[in-house]
């Protein structure tokens, strides 16, 4: 603790230094004024400018409410501006040279609009569906007829190099720990719960999805594989405008989605909000054959699950910025949603000698019932400090998720003749949850000269967990406490980390440097069993990032980072939770953090063909693992950390224009990955296998406000940890069709064409046999529609990143 603060004090010393040069700073000697275009001063424009020579950025400012500008510059030269708006044209200026003595005045220059209001007609430009950009591939949703109907769960399983496995666990490039974010903040949630939130997000409500491989040291050190990062979608008018939108879809069950935004945009207010309500039904199969190797014989296991699942919720944004002048703007923003699962499965598991000699079966009805709800608050405040672009952000957070799972299990065990072995057996779970989430973050940006910038940050969060298990059996017409499987488990977590990150800009050449220190210290405390486990340690995250552009069609980047994952919240939870008597999953409160280094070379082709290699080492891996319970003849899944995993990566990203009607955009990725254990349950495992995924996405302009979408996704068989995943692949297909003079559009889409997203799974892990067949409901067909009113003419609410980013991803139910 010490030693952190001891880094949180030179850093703080570092911010009260730069503030000491800002208020040093000579006065402008470049000046302009901008008019918007009805010959009124323009305020809050953008204007960057440029040296001549090089078109290198020398300072970027903001225009007052007099619509003037002003720099500061100390270095003789040609000098040109940039000034841009939302729903302008960027306005370029003339060329002018500062001399010794000499200041410069601009005069005045008038903006244009880029369209007319949308009660007239808006002009969408085109943009593929995917982009890859220096630092990050880019999936564009909002332009897609595909993407329509679809939840944002199902979207990721269509970005290139994600997937998406038969338990919503999300990887990237092959490697699992990815970092969920929404907006730039961390949903501070586990992979089940992230899973209901993306099942709730509609596609209407985003804008697009960035895919960052290797983060720099600004980003919470968590997501060993990178992060995602969700971006919803902004009204881009001013005044007041908003969207309408309605989804109705067809799988096995109905599902269907309503919801609306509106933002209302005045000189010093702005207020904007988001509503969305969804209901899905769907209906999964499963099938798992196993060999349990026991004294004196075999048994042999035949489980078939059927489950009928009903999932509905809803979830909303509201928020107001208040402009208190042009540097300085203080906001509040309230997210939430709340949702519930109900689940109905029928597992029959058939037992004998071999698989054609069952002798027993074991049939199994359960309920499982589970509520949620989350509320978040923000309190935010942004300064820019001066015209060279000095910021400083501030943001304050608070979170509160609430859970509640119930589930009844009914067991009934009969002979191969159908008489009955034993009683039924009568059992229930409760299992109420709480997690509180506090955080307070700055961060600090400080252009410097020679195109260079520094920027540092502190951050702390808080986390507790309070989860309690009450397992109870009926029993002689009562329900009596089995006091094996019940317990609470109350796990606090306190994170405090600082970051320095530095740019440097040559004329061809970017390099960042970046180091982050992060110190955890937490608690589990199972309160049942009386056993406490503490931690508490401190680590180093350095970054490094080298951008060469080697002439006007050729650009290279190389990079570095170290990462951490810790586990899950309720990975750590001992609990035990049945699917039936032979199949259960069980928590792991000795895990312990993935640590992973990454290095990643990118090659960048006249700035849209692109090749990116990624190596990494994890040690510690934290990994899902399917293992025996020979003792009871089961079969368990629970988390264990396997000692090492080496994985290599090869991205190949293609746009095509086939024609001026047809274009594609093609993604290889392929990837070798090696786990290596000398110990898992008493078995050495070392397994490595080398696999790929290919997605190819085709969009079709057939007439004006007439467009389609084909896609193809395989993936490739794959050896991960413990289990080998089957090959899957599949074709999407949409259509998309402006209405109203543009002001609405209609979008028909169909998912998983063919039924082929099936999962197989086989077992990697020495001395166990089992396979598991499972079909997720992935074929639908969805019709949705939308319909935009009010202006296009103002910006859109702030795009802010909050504290709340590493912590929320780590809930589960």
């Amino acid at each position: 603790m010490k030693t952190f603060y001891k880094l949180s004090l030179i850093i703080l010393s570092i911010f009260t230094s730069f503030e000491v040069t800002a208020q040093t700073t000579p006065k402008a000697n470049i000046t302009g004024i901008i008019l918007d275009e009805n010959k009124k001063p323009a305020d809050y424009v953008t204007v960057v400018l440029f040296k001549a020579a090089d078109s290198s950025i020398v300072k970027t400012a903001f225009t007052d409410q007099a619509g003037t500008f002003g720099f500061t510059v100390n270095t003789k030269g040609n000098y040109f501006y940039k000034a841009s708006s939302m729903g302008y044209k960027t306005l370029k200026s003339k060329v002018v040279t500062l001399d010794d003595s000499q200041k410069i005045d601009f005069g005045s220059a008038q903006l244009s609009p880029t369209s007319q209001s949308l009660k007239e007609v808006t002009v969408a430009a085109n943009v593929p569906l995917v982009e890859r950009k220096m630092d990050r591939t880019v999936m564009n949703v909002a332009s897609s007829s595909i993407a329509s109907g679809s939840t944002a769960l199902e979207l990721l399983q269509k970005a290139p190099g994600v997937n998406v496995d038969q338990n919503d666990n999300i990887s990237m490039q092959g490697k699992q720990g990815v970092l969920i974010q929404i907006d730039g903040k961390q949903t501070y949630m586990s992979s089940g719960d992230v899973a209901n939130l993306l099942r709730g997000m509609q596609s209407s409500e985003i804008e697009t999805i960035e895919l960052i491989t290797n983060p720099s040291a600004k980003y919470d050190a968590a997501g060993n594989s990178g992060i995602i990062n969700i971006k919803t979608k902004k009204n881009k008018g001013g005044g007041t405008n908003g969207s309408l939108t309605g989804a109705f879809g067809r799988g096995t069950k109905f599902r269907s989605s309503a919801g609306g935004s509106i933002n209302h945009r005045t000189k010093s207010l702005n207020l904007f909000g988001n509503y969305n309500y969804y209901q899905r039904d769907r209906e999964t199969f499963m099938e798992i054959d196993r060999i349990a190797t026991v004294s004196p014989s075999n048994r042999y296991f035949s489980q078939r699950s059927d489950f009928s699942k009903r999932n509905h919720g809803q979830n909303f944004k509201a928020g107001v910025d208040y402009f208190i002048n042009k540097n300085n703007t203080i906001g509040v923003l309230v997210t939430g949603y709340e949702g519930s699962n109900k689940e109905f499965s029928v597992n029959r598991t058939r037992i004998g000698a071999s698989f054609a000699q069952q002798d027993s079966s074991v049939l199994a009805n359960n309920v499982i019932r589970n509520k949620y709800n989350n509320l978040s608050y923000n309190l935010n405040y942004k300064s820019v400090l001066d015209s060279a672009g000095q910021e400083l952000t501030i943001d304050l957070d608070y979170g509160r998720y609430k859970g509640n799972d119930d589930a009844d299990y009914v067991s009934d065990y009969f002979f191969n003749n159908g008489s009955v072995i034993r009683p039924t057996v009568i059992t229930r779970n409760i299992t109420p949850s709480v997690i509180n989430i506090k955080a307070f973050k700055i961060d600090y940006a400080l252009p410097l000269k020679k195109q260079m910038k520094l920027e540092a940050g502190l951050k702390s969060s808080w986390v507790t967990t309070d989860n309690n298990l009450i397992a109870e059996q009926f029993l002689n017409n009562n329900w009596q406490n089995n006091q094996l499987l019940s317990n609470q488990f109350v796990y606090d977590e306190n994170v405090n980390a600082a970051y320095v990150n530095f740019n440097k800009q040559f004329k061809k050449t970017s390099i960042q440097l970046g180091l982050r220190a992060e110190q955890t210290t937490s608690k589990g405390n199972s309160i049942t069993t009386s056993k406490v486990i503490e931690r508490e340690y401190l680590n180093f995250f350095p970054s490094v990032f080298v951008n060469q552009t080697l002439d006007k069609n050729n650009d290279i980047s190389l990079s570095y980072s170290r990462r951490i994952d810790r586990p899950s919240y309720d990975a750590l939870n001992p609990f035990v939770y049945f699917l039936d008597q032979y199949t259960y999953s069980q928590g792991n409160p000795f895990l312990n953090p993935q640590y992973t280094n990454n290095f990643e070379f990118t090659y960048l082709l006249k700035k849209k063909y692109s090749v990116t290699l990624n190596y990494s080492r994890t040690i510690d891996v934290i990994t899902e693992v399917i293992l025996p319970d020979n003792e009871k003849q089961a079969l368990y899944q629970t988390n264990q950390n396997i000692a090492t995993q080496n994985a290599y990566s090869m991205v190949i990203n293609v746009p095509v224009s086939l024609t001026k009607w047809w274009s594609s955009n093609n993604n290889l990725n392929l990837f070798h990955i090696g786990f290596k254990a000398p110990d898992i349950a008493g078995q050495k495992l070392d397994n490595k296998s080398t696999s790929f995924q290919f997605k190819s996405q085709h969009s079709f302009k057939i007439q004006p406000g007439l467009s389609a979408e084909l896609n193809f996704s395989y993936d490739s068989p794959v050896t991960f940890g413990v289990m080998e995943i089957g090959t899957r692949y599949g074709f999407d297909a949409g259509v998309s069709k402006s209405l109203m003079n543009k002001k609405a559009s209609l979008k028909l889409a169909a998912n998983d064409i063919f039924n082929t997203q099936i999962n197989n799974i086989n077992s990697a892990f020495p001395g166990l046999y089992y396979t598991l067949y499972g079909v997720n409901d992935r074929q639908y067909v969805s019709l949705t529609f939308t319909y935009r009113f009010g202006k296009n003419e103002i910006k859109p609410a702030r795009n802010r990143s909050t504290g709340l980013e590493a912590e929320q991803g780590r809930m589960k139910n």
